[in-house]
């Protein structure tokens, strides 16, 4: 018999999506395992979808999570999982019949405390897949590995992630300060400690990326406000990556100011940025809705990202800005 494994879903307001993460887990391989919803107050029907599979399926627990964001839902879940290894879902996303058949295998291979896939994009909209496409390169969202979905080895995050659950008494759990980007803290802080993170390709779940640039402005600048956060707590992982959006918003808010001294040198990384955006755009995308979606994606990406970071360099900005 396998060990038992545990999954752990955060959630709220989420009756469009949980029935097919509900059906999706009660038809995966293998059979021991048991699902913790950590529903966040819901207004919707969320509630009584996950309650009708729980009448049935007894190894699907409901609780709450009055303080609805992630990590307060994460860590009470955590506290109550039973298995061996701990997976997380999303209820937004879709996942490969064999995807928690392949976390177990990475971590028996590998000998790894934490797993997980690459982030895998997909679009019903010309919109969401341009947005696919952007994020997944590296002017769109730098070198970090787990947008690259074929690389395998070790990293320092994976999409999601699945646990060894022992690995908790060492690493404590994730840090409730971390309403964005928590994921990031913990798996940052988790391989300071020696914790060992895989990257599997073959573990493969998709996402719906947002579907207009409003939701998409707001989700980037949210990450871009809890990166500095992050960093400060695990200084030794900063990346080039982190601060380059943060200095483009600099440069954009001086640009008005040092072109008149010297316009020709000031103008030339904006005019550098102008043409890898179109190459990039016009290079990566199919249609042409895409190619002229994705000319302006990348900049809300890197301007929302970088605004929120500058923000985020203050803890009273940054509570100031986050709305939930």
């Amino acid at each position: 018999m396998t060990d038992r494994i545990s999954i752990i879903i955060p959630c709220r307001n989420e009756e469009h999506y949980i029935k097919k993460v509900l059906e999706f887990f009660v038809r995966a391989l293998p059979g021991n395992k048991e699902l913790i919803i950590a529903d966040g107050d819901s207004t919707d029907r969320t509630r009584e979808i996950v309650a009708g599979y729980a009448s049935t399926h007894p190894e699907i627990i409901l609780i709450s999570n009055p303080k609805r964001y992630v990590p307060f839902a994460l860590n009470e879940c955590i506290r109550k999982a039973t298995g061996k290894y701990i997976i997380r879902l999303d209820a937004h996303s879709e996942y490969a019949d064999d995807y928690f058949l392949k976390v177990i295998e990475t971590f028996e291979k590998t000998g790894a405390e934490i797993v997980g896939g690459p982030m895998r994009a997909k679009g019903n909209t010309s919109f969401q897949r341009a947005v696919s496409a952007c994020t997944s390169t590296v002017f769109g969202v730098g070198d970090s590995k787990f947008h690259d979905t074929t690389a395998a080895g070790y990293t320092d995050s994976v999409y999601l992630g699945a646990w060894q659950k022992k690995i908790f008494e060492t690493t404590g759990l994730f840090d409730e300060e971390m309403l964005r980007n928590q994921d990031d803290e913990f798996h940052y802080r988790a391989k300071s400690k020696g914790m060992k993170i895989y990257l599997n390709p073959e573990i493969k779940s998709w996402y719906y990326p947002r579907s207009s640039f409003k939701p998409l402005a707001k989700q980037y600048f949210q990450y871009g406000l809890f990166k500095p956060l992050v960093l400060r707590k695990v200084r030794s992982e900063i990346k080039l990556r982190h601060l380059i959006p943060a200095a483009f918003v600099l440069y954009l808010l001086l640009f008005p100011f040092l072109s008149r001294s010297a316009p020709k040198l000031i103008v030339l990384p904006l005019a550098i940025y102008f043409i890898i955006d179109v190459c990039f755009a016009f290079g990566r995308q199919k249609t042409f809705s895409e190619k002229i979606c994705a000319l302006a994606i990348y900049p809300v990406l890197h301007v929302a990202y970088g605004t929120g970071f500058i923000l985020g360099l203050s803890n009273g900005l940054r509570k100031f800005f986050f709305k939930g």
